[in-house]
């Protein structure tokens, strides 16, 4: 009977080994990709025929000097902006995560009070504090002064707006590093305490690692989102890369071509930086994949 049994199930394996193996057909997917490529191609079309697009002054302003010093100057203010805004989020991070009720207060409110107010009022506010303090003043409050200087002369444009673009950006970094630590299962921490692991270690190795595939996706957009966000300086005549093809195009009135520049400028930085947030996520990914 068991032999018998096992020439039977021996017999059904040879007929389905000897099966052809047909792929999954599926035709709407085709039908998708020719409908996207045809509209991809008349797009492309569209850029190379049409001379309102006007590549040849396109091509005339992309690397012209003036252009390529705003770029220099949109980077400047997103990297000063970025190290300013993430060492700042990062101490208001760990002050909405304190157990005190005083600081945790105060966290709370620099997020509530940095995230309820526009970008571009920061910036004027900052750009025009002069004109509400004309000097500060160390010294005793209610009392003697022991130091002053004039206003306008502490915070010039360029200052005013890396410290708009770092006070904001702090606000979004707070709750981005607050939401990858608390993301790490706690009782990872309690099971490193009861092996005697000293708490920065802790937070080296085990803390760190985890809360990092949680706060890089997030981080990198909020930097990709203050590198363009860096256009909105331009309402304080910085020279960053809107604001000088704005100046441009009011000259000689070409204003698709120049905004052009500055769109291929910012995919290009912007894609930059995506390849290099893909490395950062492998690097810190690597104890996650099998």
């Amino acid at each position: 009977m068991t032999s018998g049994t096992l020439t039977l199930v021996s017999t059904k394996d040879d007929d389905l080994a000897s099966l052809p193996v047909v792929s999954a057909r599926h035709p709407w997917r085709w039908v998708g990709v020719a409908f996207v490529l045809v509209l991809a191609a008349q797009f492309v079309h569209g850029l190379v025929t049409n001379p309102a697009w006007d590549w040849p002054t396109f091509a005339r302003y992309f690397t012209a000097r003036s252009v390529l010093t705003a770029v220099g100057t949109t980077i400047v203010l997103t990297v000063l902006g970025t190290v300013l805004g993430f060492a700042l989020g990062i101490v208001v991070a760990v002050l909405r995560m304190s157990k005190s009720p005083f600081l945790s207060a105060v966290g709370w409110t620099y997020v509530w009070a940095f995230r309820s107010i526009p970008l571009i009022v920061q910036l004027l506010f900052w750009f025009n504090i002069s004109y509400l303090y004309q000097r500060l003043s160390l010294g005793v409050p209610f009392g003697p002064e022991f130091v002053s200087f004039e206003t306008i002369a502490l915070i010039s444009p360029m200052g005013a707006a890396v410290l708009g673009l770092a006070l904001h950006q702090a606000a979004y970094a707070a709750e981005i590093v607050r939401s990858g630590v608390i993301s790490v299962d706690r009782g990872q921490l309690e099971a490193a305490a009861a092996l005697g692991i000293p708490r920065f270690r802790q937070f080296r190795r085990i803390i760190l690692p985890q809360a990092m595939r949680s706060i890089l996706p997030n981080a990198a957009n909020e930097v990709i989102s203050l590198f363009k966000g860096t256009s909105v300086v331009s309402v304080m005549a910085i020279g960053e890369l809107f604001y000088q093809v704005q100046v441009i195009y009011g000259r000689n009135a070409r204003v698709v071509a120049l905004l052009m520049v500055a769109t291929v400028w910012y995919i290009i930085l912007t894609t930059l930086l995506s390849i290099g947030q893909h490395y950062v996520e492998r690097y810190f990914a690597r104890g996650d994949r099998r």
